[in-house]
Order: C-alpha cells, then structure tokens, then sequence
C-alpha cells in the first residue's frame, strides 16, 4: 500500500468553504482522476483519507495537508496534477509527496497566521501588538460545546508583530497587518482568539472582519522561532533512500 501526503489551499471565496464541503469535493475528485483508493473495512467503506488539523471556516490557508493511502502505485506529482484539475479552482493541490516517515500529525506543532485588519490605522495596531507582547497571560472567551469556555491566549503566541501593507494592495484607506506565529496547543488558540486579547489588552476593535489566512504550518523550531516544512522529512527520505535517517531529523524539533 503506497501513502501520498498532499498540501492544499483555501483561497478566495473557498474560504468559506467547511472542512465537510471540502471532504466531499476531495472525494469526488478522487473519482474523477481515478485513484486507486485504499478502503476501509466494514459495512460502509471509505476512503482511506487522514486530514490534520484544518483550519476553521472562513479563514484562507496555503498549508492544509492530508495523506491518502492507494492500493497500487503513482507517481506523487503526476497524482497532484490529476487531483488539482478535478478540484474547484481556490481549493488547489500544490504539493505532493510519497510518505517515507511516519507521524505528519506530530509534525503540525504551530502555524503562521497573517492577519488583515481593514479600517485599523498601522500605529493602533502596533500600540496593540506591544501591549498583548508585554501580558503575561490575556485571558478570552470563546463558546464550546459545553458552553462559555475561559483560557489564555497569550501563552501559545510564539510571535506576534506587525508589518507594513504590501504596495500591490489599495492604500486610500487604513489598513494593518498582523502575523502570528501560535503554537497548537489545548485548548487551540485561534487567530479570534488573538483578536479578542488585542479587542481585551488595548480595545482594538476592526470595523469589518479581519482577512486571515494560514500562510504555514510545521514543526516550530523554538531557537529559530520558524515553522518547517512538515513534509522535508519525506523529501529528504526520497533523495537519500533512507526513513531513519529522515525520520530522526524530525525527531530533533520540540514537538
């Protein structure tokens, strides 16, 4: 049974797409290209399909991944190429790779996030940044299935700073960008989460909903401060024939 480990998008108007609405049109462009799928067992089979970590509903993403696992063997980049003309344009297959290691969920320990604050004048944002920086904790509310749920939102904040607007983007109006690099942990810390603590520490409050989009996720290397590439091991595996050595190379990073 040969595994392949996909990345994916979330672009555009597809953002608002659920993780179920994806899984559907995964499996019907699975059919289309005509994979041979890997079922499971039982009265109902399906797909062998493992996603991790999804990012939540009406944020972008260039860094979803999942594995799938096929009864005969294809070649990773082609299998992209047929997979990416069978999907919706915005959710987009861009990588691919064979699975020579093992343990890609272990390997998602934290995201970078950018955050696009239309209406918010750059200096508020940084006054903002600087005072959720300097908390010790901040605590925020969110609704769970079991009701009003309170954490903290600042211990998984790896980083969180401003940047100046790209020039390509419209300049008539205020606009700040934030990116945010949050460890996952539990209770997952979200980009709400973070906009709350800015909205608690210093009353920032966008006039329209924040723009955010997932620009990676990975292993994140604590003396660095950088996400890696969860699929390098499985690269580095292909090139030198190895999974040991791959697989202990990812071992090294703080999970």
């Amino acid at each position: 049974m040969q595994r392949i480990r996909l990345r994916y998008t979330k672009r555009g108007r597809l953002r608002f797409t659920s993780h179920r609405d994806f899984q559907r049109a995964f499996e019907r462009a699975l059919r289309r290209a005509e994979v041979p799928m890997a079922y499971s067992a039982g009265f109902t089979p399906h797909p062998k399909v493992s996603y991790a970590n999804a990012a939540p509903t009406g944020t972008g993403s260039e860094a979803e991944y999942l594995e799938i696992a096929l009864t005969a063997e294809r070649d990773p980049d082609k299998l992209r190429e047929l997979l990416d003309e069978s999907m919706p344009v915005g959710l987009d297959i861009v990588d691919a790779v064979e699975a020579r290691t093992s343990g890609l969920a272990d390997r998602l320990t934290a995201s970078v996030w950018e955050l696009r604050l239309d209406g918010v004048a750059p200096e508020d944002a940084e006054r903002a940044v600087a005072a959720f920086n300097a908390a010790e904790s901040v605590e925020v509310q969110r609704m769970a299935k079991n009701g009003m749920r309170t954490f903290d939102a600042r211990s998984a904040v790896a980083s969180l700073e401003t940047l100046r607007p790209q020039a390509d983007r419209p300049t008539d109006q205020a606009c700040a960008i934030l990116r945010l690099v949050v460890r996952h942990v539990t209770p997952a810390v979200r980009p709400d989460d973070v906009l709350s603590g800015l909205r608690a520490v210093a009353d920032l409050a966008p006039p329209v909903a924040a723009a955010v989009t997932r620009l990676a996720q990975g292993l994140f290397d604590e003396e660095t401060g950088t996400v890696t590439d969860p699929l390098a091991p499985d690269r580095e595996a292909a090139v030198t024939g190895n999974s040991t050595v791959a697989e202990a190379a990812a071992a090294k990073a703080p999970a």
